[in-house]
């Protein structure tokens, strides 16, 4: 899959985590660090999202905000 994001992390699924309407995804990135993606059940499902599948988390924000 080719996109013009440049802020790609490549991981690999840890959980999913499915409410009423929202899901967390955790995922596991190069690192041994994990981030979370808060996304809709409905992606969640489209997607079929499940523990081990590999996936690209892609960061659209215009912010980025660092604490030292």
């Amino acid at each position: 899959m080719q996109l013009s994001a440049r802020n790609q992390l490549n991981g690999k699924i840890k959980s999913v985590d499915k409410g009423a309407v929202m899901a967390n995804i955790k995922i596991e990135v190069t690192e041994p660090n994990t981030i979370v993606a808060v996304i809709t059940k409905e992606s969640a499902e489209q997607l079929d999202l499940k523990e081990g599948d590999d996936v690209s988390a892609i960061i659209k924000s215009t912010e980025v905000i660092i604490g030292k």
